[in-house]
């Protein structure tokens, strides 16, 4: 065979260059050999013969044509054909057959791209594309003449290039002439515009105008673009089958070159014959019947196999093949030789896998190498399914017919895989944060603009259906799933929180802060901060999570007070009685409360787990209350046990103690925030009147000699100081009077004016009993006598005057008020009755 590649002349415009072979194989790029493209020549015209072609027949010319070139896949240089618009380059081939066929290179993947440009810059040309260029060696390249091609058989061979002697010009006709001049002068208009003219035209360029021209020239590219981006036609026509097909080990072959076309109807060719010989089966040829069939059936398999690759691998120079074989095994399915199932479904199922595949292929990091390894992933994903989408909008869908919906395939493909990807990530994600991200994108990302609602989408996507399709309570599980974490993230973060309090504070007995007038701790702000930022982040993914959030902070925020204060006693048992042990107490009421309020924002969400959080809060604080009342007690019990005494009448030294610690709670009561300041200084303040007025039921002490004048006077005054120190904190204000009334009896100089001071007493104090003033008498020192008895009388008549009026619990003082009883049963019996017990 002569190589048709040497001293190669071409012919652009009307004008003949002669190249060598190396020169031309070195202007022609290699850079697209995946098409798998094939050339000869015919005279002075290379030709490209693409494989892409249904010829019936045609295959043993044609592959041998391809045979001898392969070696060297090379393709079109722009330069070369850039003056050719479209269908001005054919190639005319007749087979042994007799059968002609015209294969046009520009139908091709490998030219499209350049087709777009090179038409529009033809476009205003006046160029007539009616009529092809002929070759002046043959015949018209367009015509139906033979084929430069022809036979061996035909006894004809390619012409012989002339080695060092150049072509002569051919004759042409006028048609052609014009043509040719004016395809001249518009490749001198392209190269110009290209910058590929000479200096001198470059030199005179301008500015402005290229920038105009180059601004037009994009203009028409996208408008050409577009014109080419048309839906594959729906219907078709089947070239005419090959009258005997080719052998099991020839078809295989085509498929595998990805001949499919050819491949194809040589199937069905060979399908037609076997079901031929079917309905003519004789019992003697079962056996061959059925080794067709099963040739059939891994051929098809074969076929569809390599379909599935083309569509996995998203090819652009096959799918019109893929597509015309799919509708055409639809259009059989059923018939005997072929295969079971239908060729559309499978062909979703290699897109469902195309985009599985593009779905791995998205970066995953681990955990331990990048904290935010999931939220990086899913913002790579979403970004993945755009441009998949993108290019199955844009480009992919282009090379299909409508039928096939494509893009809705696609859309489809998404939503089934993503969710499979989804639950696996679902599996890998234990962090709060690695959660949030994974329910965010789910819920919201997936169908933002972002993704589903990307511009660059519409308007196609409006009309599909772009809910993720998950496993049944997948979205339930995985609240449940982060709600659980959060608890458990809340539960260290509060054991975090005492063992900060414990470093910042406990430790070192560190005085609490002190804001305004009140004493605080820092960590309500920290755990109210926790809280709000887990509900208000799980509030931007939906509203029911919010819910879910809030229950499972509330929860885990129950058991938080018990924890703390046991943490509490047990790292500060030890201060005892100082007075940072009280501050800590109040700061801890103080703070708790400002939780509580601070939680009770969520009543309205969760009102059962709020409730239950206020009953601990609210338990927490009556026991710290309860330790510092009984620190109060304790404080000034020795104190108060030396009221009413001897010592007491002559040494104001354990008053001044008992003072001193009552006005020290009483300044712990200005530290401590309202409601419960009022509450703490109420029981603080009757706890301390009733045990001084106490001490005069003791009967440790009678006054005598006067000095009960000077005791009343020392009760009004110290129980004065007392109010005085309660005053701006309790609202105790009934116990005010109790001083002066007692005082007054106590102080009083005549005897006889007590009776007429008992009825403040009894009306300010309906629980004052008999015994009590008994008791009080007794201090005073009047212990019987007719002035006692008189007395006596008087508080009879009003008590019975005051009736048996229901007392007011909240103002009782001496009802539980213990009175010592005088012992000595001789004291008040009257002297006429000791003398029968005197000795004569």
């Amino acid at each position: 065979m002569i190589d048709p590649l040497s001293n190669a002349a071409l012919r652009v415009g009307g004008t003949w260059h002669r190249e060598n072979r190396s020169c031309l194989l070195t202007r022609m790029s290699a850079s697209n050999p995946s098409s798998r493209a094939g050339y000869c020549t015919s005279g002075a015209f290379i030709y490209w013969i693409t494989r892409r072609r249904s010829v019936s027949g045609s295959q043993d010319k044609l592959l041998a044509a391809f045979t001898y070139v392969q070696n060297r896949p090379v393709c079109f240089h722009q330069d070369l054909i850039s003056a050719f618009p479209r269908g001005l380059v054919q190639v005319t081939v007749r087979t042994k057959h007799g059968q002609v066929t015209r294969v046009n290179p520009f139908e091709c993947s490998g030219a499209r791209s350049w087709l777009a440009r090179s038409r529009s810059n033809l476009r205003r040309s006046e160029v007539s594309c009616s009529s092809l260029v002929s070759s002046p060696l043959g015949p018209s390249a367009g015509s139906w003449a033979s084929s430069p091609l022809k036979s061996t058989e035909d006894g004809e061979a390619s012409v012989t290039p002339q080695k060092n002697r150049p072509l002569t010009q051919a004759k042409t006709e006028p048609d052609v002439s014009r043509f040719s001049e004016s395809l001249l002068k518009r490749g001198e208009s392209l190269r110009n515009s290209l910058g590929l003219g000479s200096k001198k035209v470059k030199n005179k360029g301008h500015v402005h105008s290229v920038t105009q021209s180059s601004l037009e020239e994009e203009k028409e590219e996208k408008e050409e673009q577009e014109e080419v981006r048309q839906e594959m036609e729906e219907t078709y026509t089947l070239p005419e089958l090959p009258h005997t097909p080719l052998s099991v080990m020839q078809i295989n072959k085509l498929i595998e070159t990805g001949l499919l076309e050819e491949a194809h109807l040589n199937l069905l060719a060979m399908r037609q014959e076997f079901q031929r010989e079917r309905e003519q089966c004789a019992e003697d040829s079962t056996m061959e019947l059925a080794k067709k069939e099963k040739d059939l059936s891994l051929l098809y398999g074969e076929l569809q196999s390599k379909i599935r690759s083309i569509v996995l691998e998203c090819r652009k120079d096959l799918p019109g093949s893929v597509a015309r074989i799919i509708q055409e095994e639809e259009a059989r399915r059923g018939e005997p030789g072929g295969l079971q199932g239908s060729w559309m479904e499978a062909w979703r199922a290699a897109v469902r896998e195309g985009v599985q595949a593009a779905v791995g292929r998205v970066p995953l990091e681990q955990s331990e190498h990048n904290p935010s390894w999931l939220a990086v992933h899913l913002g790579l994903l979403g970004k993945a399914v755009v441009e998949d989408l993108e290019n199955a909008r844009q480009a992919l869908r282009w090379s299909y017919p409508p039928s096939f919906k494509v893009f809705s395939a696609c859309v489809e493909a998404h939503r089934q895989v993503i969710g499979q990807h989804l639950k696996e990530l679902e599996r890998r994600a234990t962090e709060l944060r690695d959660l949030y991200a994974l329910l965010d994108w789910t819920i919201n990302t997936y169908k933002s603009e972002r993704i589903m609602g990307s511009v660059s989408l519409q308007p196609d996507i409006k009309d599909e259906n772009t809910e993720l399709r998950l496993e049944e309570n997948f979205l339930q599980q995985l609240k449940d799933k982060y709600c659980c974490r959060m608890k458990v993230d809340l539960g260290a973060f509060l054991d975090g929180v005492i063992k900060l309090e414990h470093e910042d504070v406990w430790q070192s007995g560190a005085p609490p802060t002190k804001e305004e007038t009140y004493l605080v701790s820092k960590f309500p702000m920290d755990v109210w901060t926790a809280v709000k930022s887990n509900v208000v982040n799980s509030g931007k993914i939906d509203a029911q999570l919010e819910q879910k959030a809030v229950s499972a902070c509330l929860k885990e925020l129950k058991q938080f007070p018990k924890r703390f204060e046991a943490e509490f006693k047990r790292r500060c048992s030890t201060l005892g009685r100082q007075r940072v042990w009280a501050e800590y107490h109040i700061s801890y009421i103080n703070s708790f409360t400002a939780l509580q309020q601070h939680m009770e924002g969520y009543c309205s969400v969760c009102p059962l787990e709020v409730e239950e959080f206020r009953k601990e809060v609210k338990w927490l604080i009556v026991r710290l209350m309860e330790v510092l009342e009984d620190q109060f007690k304790e404080g000034v019990k020795p104190y108060l046990r030396r009221m009413m005494t001897r010592k007491w009448l002559t040494n104001d030294d354990d008053f001044k103690e008992l003072y001193s610690q009552t006005d020290l709670f009483s300044q712990h009561c200005a530290a401590m925030r309202p409601p419960h300041v009022q509450a703490f200084a109420d029981h603080l303040h009757y706890h301390v009147v009733r045990e001084y007025v106490g001490q005069l039921m003791k009967n440790n002490y009678s006054c005598k000699n006067r000095k009960h004048e000077k005791a009343g006077d020392k009760i009004r005054v110290q129980m004065g100081k007392l109010e005085a120190a309660f005053e701006d904190t309790s609202t105790l204000t009934w116990l005010h009077q109790v001083g002066a009334d007692l005082s007054k009896i106590v102080g009083l100089k005549n005897k006889t004016d007590i009776k007429n001071n008992l009825e403040p007493l009894v009306r300010n104090y309906p629980d004052f009993r008999k015994k009590h003033l008994v008791a009080v008498l007794n201090f005073r020192g009047l212990v019987r006598g007719r002035e006692h008895h008189a007395i006596m009388q008087r508080f009879t008549e009003l008590k019975k005057k005051q009736g048996s009026e229901s007392i007011d619990k909240s103002r009782v003082l001496f009802q539980d008020m213990d009175v010592t009883v005088n012992t000595d049963c001789l004291s008040n019996l009257p002297f006429s009755c000791l003398r029968n017990l005197l000795p004569d």
